[in-house]
C-alpha cells in the first residue's frame, strides 16, 4: 500500500467477474487452463510488512488483462494468519481494505490479531495487496511532485472558489497518466479487483469465502457478491457508500461534503469540554462557537498563510480544512488538530504539520488513487459545471469548502471508463451485514442507506450512534461489534435492521 499516509489521504470514502472459473471481460470466459490460478506457496513474511507471530505470505499470479489470460501477468501479494484451532475452523474471512489505494496485507497486520481474537480461531484470515499497492504490481503516472500533494490531489478550490488552478492540474496529471501509465494503469479497476479475489479464492481452495470489507472495500465487496453470488457465505460491509453505477467514486467525493456536516458537532463538543482547558486545547466555551472560529481561522489563512515547522509548506487555509477531514476519521486524532488549530490562533505560535500533509506522497500511491477512480466510470468533462457546482457546494456545505464537488484528473482521462460499472440488486443470498456509524465524515450514513436499498432484503444495517470512519473493532460499540462477531462466528444476524445507541 506504499505509505499509510497515502493510501489514507485518497479515501475517497469506499469497492467483475462472471460464473467461477472464468474470467470476465468485454471479451467473454477465458479457457479454464489459463483462467484457474495455481496454489500458493505460503512462507515467511518480509519483516518490512511488520508480520503478526504466525503470519505467512505468499505471491498470486493472476493476467493483466482478463480480455488476454494468456498474455502478461502481475503478482499480488497475499498474507495469511491461519486459524490457532484447526477443529473449529469453517473457512476463510477475506479482510478486504479500503482505498482505493489501501493495503489488504497491512490491515491484517493492525486488526488481525484482534479479528483472531473475535472469530475465535473460526476462520483463516488471508488478504492481499490490490494492483497497485503495497507488494503488488505498480503503476506509475510520473506525477510531478506539487501535484502528489495531498491538498493538491484534493481538488481543493482557491481562496475565492476558483477552479482554474484545479483544472490546469487536472489535466495534467491526466496527461502523464496517458504518457507513462500503460496497461497496468488501465488494469487498475474495481472490477480487477473483483476478478483477482475470485482467483485467489480458488488458489486458496475454498468453495465459498466470507469477508469483512472497511469503506472503498465495501463497493469491491458488493461488486463480488452481485457477481459471485454462490461463492459468497458471510458478508460484511463495514461504511459502505452509493454504489450508483452511473456515479461511482464521484458519489462517493460529494458525499464527503455531507459526512463533514455531520460529523463536524462531535468534534466541536469535544473541543468546548472544560476538559480539554487542562490540556490547553480548549477552542471555545459552547460547542457552537467552535464552527465559525474554525471557518474564521481558515479564511484568515487563505488571506495570510502562516510559515510551519516544515520549511516550504506553510499553514494555508486549504491545508487547514484538510486536517479537519482527517482528523474528523477518529475521535483519537482530535487532539492533534486542535492543537494544530491553537498553534494558528496564537501570534507566536509555530504549526506543526500533520505528516501527511507535510510533504508529497510516492507517486504509486497516488496513481493508484487517481487510476481506480477515472478507470471505473465517466466522469463529466465540463469546466464550467464543475465550476458552478463548486459554487453552489461552498454555499451548502463551507466545511469542505467545494472540494467534493470539485474537478479531478478524470475530467480529462484519456479512453474513459474501462467497461460498464456493476449495478448492485436485491438478487443473490440474504447473507449480508451492514455495519454503519451515524456520523462518518467519509461514508456518510444517508449514503450508506444507498448501499442498503439496492440489497434489499439480502441484508441487514447495524446503524451505530458514533462518530468517525470504520466501526467493526475501531470505535468501541460493544453492540455494533457483538452484532458483527455473531454474524461471523454463529451466522445469526439481527431479523431486522437495528440501531446501536
Amino acid at each position: 500500500m506504499t505509505t499509510n499516509r497515502g493510501r489514507k489521504a485518497l479515501m475517497l470514502a469506499l469497492s467483475v467477474a462472471a460464473v467461477a472459473g472464468a474470467a470476465l471481460t468485454g471479451g467473454g470466459a477465458a479457457p479454464a487452463s489459463a483462467a484457474s490460478p495455481a496454489g500458493l506457496d505460503w512462507g515467511a513474511c518480509d519483516p518490512a510488512v511488520k508480520p503478526l507471530p504466525g503470519q505467512q505470505c505468499a505471491t498470486l499470479s493472476v493476467p493483466l488483462d482478463y480480455a488476454r489470460p494468456d498474455g502478461d501477468r502481475i503478482r499480488l501479494a497475499v498474507a495469511r494468519l491461519p486459524s490457532t484451532r484447526p477443529g473449529a475452523r469453517r473457512g476463510t474471512l477475506m479482510v478486504i481494505p479500503g482505498g482505493p489505494g489501501s493495503s489488504g496485507v497491512q490491515r491484517l497486520g493492525q486488526k488481525g490479531a484482534a479479528l483472531a481474537k473475535e472469530t475465535d480461531g473460526a476462520y483463516d484470515l488471508v488478504a492481499f495487496d490490490p494492483r497497485g499497492v503495497g507488494g503488488s504490481t505498480k503503476a506509475r503516472c510520473g506525477f510531478a511532485e506539487e501535484d502528489r500533494r495531498l491538498v493538491t490531489l484534493r481538488s481543493w478550490p482557491a481562496a475565492d472558489g476558483g477552479i482554474g488552478e484545479n483544472a490546469a492540474r487536472s489535466r495534467r496529471m491526466a496527461e502523464a497518466c496517458a504518457r507513462n501509465g500503460g496497461a497496468t494503469l488501465r488494469g487498475l479497476t474495481t472490477a480487477n479487483q473483483v476478478r483477482d479475489l475470485e482467483q485467489l479464492r480458488q488458489a486458496l481452495g475454498e468453495r465459498k469465502l466470507s469477508a469483512w470489507s472497511v469503506s472503498y472495500g465495501t463497493y469491491v465487496a458488493a461488486v463480488y457478491a452481485q457477481k459471485f453470488p454462490e461463492r459468497t457465505d458471510r458478508w460484511v460491509l463495514d461504511s459502505s457508500s452509493d454504489p450508483d453505477p452511473k456515479r461511482v467514486a464521484r458519489g462517493w467525493l460529494a458525499g464527503m461534503a455531507r459526512g463533514a456536516e455531520d460529523r463536524f458537532p462531535d468534534f466541536a463538543a469535544w473541543a468546548a469540554d472544560p476538559d480539554r482547558a487542562g490540556e490547553g486545547l480548549r477552542l471555545a466555551e459552547r460547542p457552537e462557537d467552535v464552527r465559525p472560529l474554525f471557518l474564521d481561522l481558515a479564511a484568515r489563512l487563505d488571506r495570510a498563510p502562516r510559515a510551519s515547522t516544515t520549511p516550504g509548506a506553510p499553514l494555508t487555509g486549504t491545508v487547514l480544512r484538510q486536517a479537519l477531514q482527517q482528523a474528523l476519521y477518529s475521535d483519537a486524532s482530535f487532539p492533534a488538530f486542535a492543537r494544530l488549530v491553537s498553534q494558528a490562533l496564537d501570534p507566536a505560535g509555530v504549526p506543526v504539520l500533520p505528516p501527511e500533509l507535510a510533504g508529497p506522497m510516492p507517486d504509486e500511491a497516488a496513481t493508484v488513487s487517481v487510476g481506480v477512480i477515472c478507470n471505473d466510470v465517466d466522469w463529466p468533462a465540463s469546466a464550467p459545471a464543475y465550476e458552478k457546482a463548486v459554487a453552489a457546494d461552498r454555499e451548502r456545505y463551507p466545511l469542505t469548502a467545494g472540494m467534493p464537488a470539485n474537478i479531478t484528473p478524470c475530467a480529462f482521462w484519456k479512453g474513459g471508463a474501462v467497461e460498464k460499472p456493476t449495478r448492485i440488486t436485491d438478487r443473490g443470498p440474504s447473507n449480508v451485514l451492514m455495519i454503519q456509524n451515524l456520523r462518518d465524515p467519509s461514508t456518510p450514513h444517508s449514503m450508506g442507506l444507498r448501499m442498503r436499498a439496492a440489497f434489499g432484503d439480502r441484508a441487514r444495517l447495524v446503524s451505530v450512534d458514533k462518530g468517525g470512519h470504520g466501526v467493526y473493532l475501531g470505535n468501541g460499540n460493544a453492540c455494533g461489534d457483538r452484532a458483527v462477531t455473531r454474524f461471523l462466528t454463529e451466522g445469526v444476524r439481527p431479523a431486522e435492521d437495528v440501531l446501536c445507541r
